[in-house]
């Protein structure tokens, strides 16, 4: 199997990953594909909502208080009636299977990835 073409360290640091928390989950029932709004507290760097196709493995009720990974560095996205503010970071598997990346134990929300 191919991987994409080699990037460098500074390429790398352009990518703003950071740690937030879901503070609430909804059912996006505007969007083509079965998808969740979410709304997410990254800490000092503020509140952002995004989209997440995640519905096979995750149900709304289930989401507040979880942390995971996002881009915070992407421009805004609308999706139907929704602006998708971050990229919320997950593993894609068979039938795109979306499973959330998080860290291992709790962290403070804003931590940066590197």
């Amino acid at each position: 199997m191919e991987t994409e073409p080699l990037i460098n360290w500074t390429d790398f640091t352009k990518i703003e990953m950071r740690v937030g928390t879901i503070t609430h989950a909804e059912i996006f029932k505007e969007a083509r594909n079965p998808a969740y709004k979410l709304t997410i507290d990254f800490g000092a760097y503020g509140i952002r909502r995004s989209s997440a196709q995640i519905t096979k493995l995750y149900q709304p009720e289930d989401l507040p208080g979880r942390q995971v990974i996002a881009v915070l560095n992407f421009p805004r996205k609308q999706i139907a009636n929704f602006f998708s503010e971050c990229l919320i970071l997950g593993t894609v598997g068979e039938a795109n299977t979306i499973t959330l990346l998080a860290p291992d134990a709790a962290v403070p929300n804003g931590l940066r990835i590197g």
